[in-house]
């Protein structure tokens, strides 16, 4: 006779566990009614799905390799062509800039004179761990006005509220580079230097070139 699930459910709620019972590989189960055995179609209609397979009557979707490209609309314009481009080749779609949010709410719970960026709020445990993908920070105004003095926040972005809340107090609101744990006006110094040396390494490869041109 066959056993159904209610069957082991029942079995399972009157199921004593004993005291000299070692959780291993070998007596572990699952639970009855977690796991669920493979629908079997194309064997009959007694089986569930015999005639068409689940994928109903005709059509191109019921053929064999029936299926659509991916994007595809049925001969209208599709999305990806109905939504504008950046000019420019490759193409590119337009980007948004998201930022983990930190409130001044949170900035109250710190003592005055504290100097820290969201990083360090994250391991304090003042604000959650940011979402998968998001690693730039921007203050906000929040609920409370802030009423901590002299604090020194490092982020990537702030309000203009958050940023004039904090100068008030006697802090100061530092911008981070998006590409580096450094302020923002130090990689911009970074960035000239590097343009510099890259200017003058042309210059010389350009008079090398003319000086080799004309012994030519």
């Amino acid at each position: 006779m066959k056993i159904f699930d209610w069957k082991k459910r029942e079995a399972w709620d009157r199921l004593e566990i004993p005291d000299d019972y070692v959780l291993s590989v070998n007596t572990i189960f699952p639970i009855p009614g977690s796991r669920k055995r493979p629908t079997r179609v194309g064997r009959g209609h007694s089986a569930g799905q015999g005639g068409s397979c689940g994928k109903g009557m005709r059509g191109q979707k019921s053929r064999k390799g029936g299926s659509v490209r991916p994007g595809f609309e049925g001969g209208q314009t599709p999305l990806y062509r109905r939504l504008p481009k950046i000019v420019g080749s490759p193409q590119k779609g337009h980007t948004k800039t998201v930022f983990e949010l930190v409130k001044l709410d949170d900035l109250n719970k710190l003592p005055e004179g504290t100097e820290v960026d969201a990083s360090e709020l994250v391991e304090m445990g003042l604000i959650t761990k940011p979402n998968k993908g998001r690693t730039l920070f921007k203050v906000i105004g929040g609920t409370e006005d802030l009423t901590v003095k002299g604090l020194k926040i490092r982020a990537h972005a702030f309000t203009a509220s958050a940023k004039q809340a904090i100068e008030e107090l006697g802090g100061s609101a530092t911008l981070l580079s998006r590409t580096k744990p450094i302020p923002l006006e130090e990689s911009l110094a970074e960035k000239a230097v590097i343009k510099a040396d890259n200017l003058v390494k042309l210059k010389a490869r350009r008079m090398l070139k003319a000086k080799s041109a004309l012994v030519l």
